[in-house]
């Protein structure tokens, strides 16, 4: 149950503050006034979608919060929250947050969360009915989800979704696994001789890499042993000017000096070390130098080998460097299409299985849907009697389409139908149904689902369209929801606005500058007020008071309330001095900051 809404800077509403409590509340207002902007700001705690439009012009940002006692919430929703690690003792708070530039950040209980979590919350906590509903009530996808609603038949449903995918999942593999098999001859073919061709070619670890170095060095072998003959030469072999002449020279110099001064002793270890470097460097080009000496057959042997390895990686579409992990690839998918045939047996069992677990769990969701078409119709039917339609009649039709492929909804075609005059046989909603019977059988299917919820119910002017006796019907029928649980109404309609329990009037303020929307909870005798101005026109007669009084008088003494009550039908005077004394305390309404002020 929702028991305080806040709401600062959302769209015209620079501050409003609302305790609320169980039972129908009303709110009406002139045209404009923005009385379903209040319902935008609960669609915006539901997860609704948030723009910079939302904020107050002027302001930096909108914020919305409610506050909602879970003593009598859902077990669905306790889980829920246990699941999402979400600490509630007792009571829950939603607030969204929409920041000038867009911007929106939700939170639960203070605990920052995505917007597709707040979505999730709100769908159990809020069930918010729109005025234009009655237009998706022909779409046969609506009609199955209504219904599935209706009869708490969405778990089983996911269940039939899951088994679907899973069957899905098995036609799809079982499918390529066919195709495969049809080419499977052909296919094995290639893949055999590409891998003897691969096999054949002998490809050893680092073989490349090898020969491509030794390709470099023979295609350059004249420039490497004209370099390594020069490098030779000036390092050992020449008579007079090599470098190790030059060190021995040196060493042999400072030999006769340490007899003079002992510190050039600790410079001999290092040029003998020298020379020694130097003769085996040139050992080492001596030893290089002789490996060049190779005749052309090597070079030829060398390129044909290489020329050999990159014909083949062409003709597989790799790199020279890929084709150890393709005869590895290859190998793979030969094996795989060998045992093809004991695979697509074992796969088909597998379908076949899953066929079997969809079809036992569709037909079980099928019959389940079928019993719950039967009560909805029955409840919708009744309440076409009072809702100007006497002797029209609803059926909602569950048949089964053997023939087709498994649906992720189950094997179930929906329609509703309705006779809406006696004597005619039933047919689609949108082949015989006018605008307004639409409008009075999406508000009768709307107050039939939501009569076994035990969330928010919020209706935005769903009573458009219709008036005088059936406004009144649905006023009663809105008013024994409330009894039940919460329920809040947009309505224009006096008939409905005085079936309920606790009254609000929006008021649109201006000082020609900005434009501001109040709440006001009305008393009793503001309540007649209201209802006057709602049934008279510019000027509020007396003969439109006294018409508003004894409409209230005849709501506080309904006969589902005399009757549980126990008490006998009331006079005119003492249903009045009953809804004189009404209690006025379900909201208590802040008066908007000041213009001037910003919120937070």
């Amino acid at each position: 149950m929702l028991t305080h809404l806040q709401i600062r800077d959302f769209a015209i509403i620079d501050a409003v503050e609302l305790e609320l409590r169980n039972g129908l509340t009303v709110l009406t207002g002139e045209t404009g006034a923005g009385k379903s902007i209040l319902v935008d700001a609960l669609q915006l705690l539901a997860g609704g979608r948030a723009g910079a439009e939302a904020v107050r012009h002027g302001a930096e940002r909108a914020e919305v919060s409610a506050t909602f006692d879970l003593a009598q919430a859902p077990a669905a929703l306790k889980q829920w929250l246990e699941g999402q690690s979400i600490d509630c003792q007792g009571e829950l708070i939603v607030r969204r947050v929409v920041t000038a530039d867009g911007r929106s950040r939700a939170y639960l209980n203070g605990q920052s969360v995505p917007v597709q979590l707040l979505r999730e919350a709100g769908d159990i906590l809020i069930d918010i009915h729109g005025q234009h509903e009655f237009q998706s009530l022909t779409r046969g996808a609506a009609q199955r989800e209504l219904l599935d609603a209706y009869g708490a038949l969405i778990p089983l449903t996911d269940q039939v979704g899951i088994a679907h995918r899973v069957w899905l999942g098995l036609l799809n593999r079982t499918l390529e696994l066919e195709t495969q098999a049809r080419d499977r001859d052909a296919k094995l073919e290639l893949l055999r001789y590409q891998g003897q061709e691969l096999q054949a070619l002998g490809l050893a670890d680092g073989e490349i890499e090898s020969l491509t170095e030794e390709r470099v060095r023979l295609a350059n072998r004249g420039r490497l042993a004209q370099g390594t003959q020069t490098a030779l030469t000036e390092l050992y072999e020449h008579e007079t000017g090599s470098a190790h002449a030059g060190v021995s020279r040196a060493l042999q110099a400072l030999k006769g000096l340490t007899a003079l001064d002992a510190k050039l002793t600790t410079l001999l270890p290092l040029l003998e070390e020298a020379a020694i470097h130097i003769r085996e460097g040139a050992r080492e080009l001596e030893r290089y130098g002789e490996t060049l000496d190779v005749d052309s057959a090597r070079q030829e042997s060398v390129e044909r080998r290489l020329a050999a390895i990159e014909e083949l990686a062409r003709k597989h579409r790799v790199a020279p460097l890929q084709l150890r992990a393709r005869t590895t690839e290859l190998h793979t998918e030969l094996e795989t299409l060998e045992r093809a045939d004991v695979d697509l047996a074992k796969l088909r069992k597998e379908l076949s299985a899953a066929l079997e677990s969809y079809r036992t769990q569709a037909q079980a969701l099928s019959g389940k849907r079928t019993l719950v078409a039967r009560s909805l119709a029955k409840d919708i039917s009744a309440r076409m009697q009072t809702l100007g339609m006497s002797g029209g009649r609803f059926e909602a039709d569950v048949a089964q389409n053997g023939n087709a492929d498994p649906a992720q909804h189950g094997i179930d075609q929906i329609e509703f139908r309705v006779s809406a005059n006696p004597g005619s046989p039933p047919r689609a909603l949108s082949k015989v149904a006018s605008g307004g019977e639409l409008s009075r059988l999406s508000l009768a299917v709307q107050v039939s689902y939501a009569a076994s919820e035990t969330r928010c119910m919020v209706f935005d002017e769903v009573d458009s369209g219709i008036g005088g006796a059936v406004a009144e019907i649905v006023g009663r029928e809105l008013r024994a929801l409330g009894e039940r649980g919460q329920v809040l109404c947009v309505t224009h309609l006096p008939q409905v606005a005085s079936q309920a329990h606790h009254h609000l009037r929006v008021t649109k303020l201006t000082d020609g500058r900005t434009t501001r929307t109040t709440l006001t909870e009305l008393s009793a005798a503001d309540r007649i007020e209201e209802l006057a101005r709602m049934l008279g026109g510019i000027e509020v007669t007396a003969k439109a008071r006294e018409h508003a009084r004894d409409m209230l008088s005849g709501a506080a003494q309904s006969p589902q309330e005399r009757a549980s009550a126990g008490a006998s039908p009331a006079t005119p005077s003492a249903t009045a001095g009953a809804a004189r004394d009404a209690p006025s305390g379900a909201h208590t309404v802040r008066r908007p900051r000041p213009p001037g002020r910003k919120g937070r």
